[in-house]
């Protein structure tokens, strides 16, 4: 778990005498220090890929680490879009991470809305009879 660790920081100091705490990540289990967030503790145990992204399956991380941009999103305790840079560590805590989703539309992503007024255009057109739009 510490291979991945500053142990000893010019500013926060030493990491020593920390309590260890275990998790699951994907069924596999891990260890982090108390106070650390989800995110921090696999990434010091080498997991950077904590999703993928929901239609693409492309691979996702950590982006921002303060909570604004949700690309950390995990599953906890069967607890859907939780961040894991906002979400500290407990014992016996179960993380699994996010899982491709059905594509919410019955196209080709080339042919999605690519705005919302584009997406609202085309659901009035729908509601109106008209499949062509």
């Amino acid at each position: 778990m510490t291979t991945n660790r500053i142990m000893n920081h010019p500013v926060l100091g030493k990491l020593e005498n920390r309590k260890t705490v275990t998790f699951t990540f994907d069924g596999q289990t891990f260890e982090g220090f108390e106070g650390d967030t989800i995110a921090s503790a696999l990434l010091a145990n080498g997991i950077r890929q904590l999703r993928v992204h929901e239609e693409t399956g492309a691979p996702r991380a950590i982006y921002c680490n303060i909570g604004h941009c949700f690309e950390c999103r995990v599953t906890v305790n069967e607890t859907d879009t939780v961040r894991a840079c906002m979400t500290p560590i407990q014992n016996d805590l179960k993380v699994e991470s996010g899982k491709m989703q059905p594509a919410p539309f019955n196209t080709s992503p080339e042919n999605w809305p690519r705005t919302y007024a584009e997406y609202e255009e085309r659901n009035k057109a729908n509601k109106d009879g008209d499949s062509n739009v």
